[in-house]
């Protein structure tokens, strides 16, 4: 279970916490995904002629077009509601600092306005998306601590 972290501010208790449609848990598995994609390198041989176990099976570091690690995130991301896709995308926003919190309603409504059918392949194109997620996610007071320790 996905728990939040308790702040350590001086903030009063009566403040509103920006709310998600789309659950940590689902934004921590993509954070897992996205580090797997993260770590494939470029396709140095497009088509190898020799078996992969010759090669020592060095294509799957490799960022092949059907690469399932791809497939997934793709098919997880267009799964999604509307939205849950708006508030991905606003949390990766969030994530790069461009933001604070008491901006998550305009960072919401911006990705908003900006969201299209191709969302999926925005954020695959995003550098450094896992590390933005996981900042955006903190940001709004969440961990995906407890949600990696089992999966890590």
């Amino acid at each position: 279970m996905m728990q939040k972290r308790s702040s350590q501010s001086d903030e009063p208790d009566d403040t509103l916490e920006p709310a998600l449609t789309i659950s940590p848990e689902k934004v921590c598995f993509i954070i897992i995904k996205m580090r797997e994609f993260d770590a494939k390198d470029e396709l140095t041989e497009p088509e190898p002629g020799s078996n992969p176990t010759d090669d020592k099976e060095a294509a799957v570091l490799e960022n092949h077009d059907d690469d399932p690690v791809t497939e997934e995130i793709a098919s997880l991301v267009d799964s999604l509601s509307e939205d849950e896709q708006i508030d991905l995308v606003a949390l990766a926003w969030l994530g790069r600092e461009d933001y604070t919190v008491a901006d998550w309603p305009a960072v919401r409504e911006e990705a908003a306005a900006a969201h299209n059918d191709r969302t999926s392949e925005y954020l695959l194109g995003t550098p450094l998306l896992a590390d933005f997620l996981e900042e955006g996610l903190s940001m709004l007071g969440y961990s995906c601590e407890d949600f990696e320790m089992g999966r890590l």
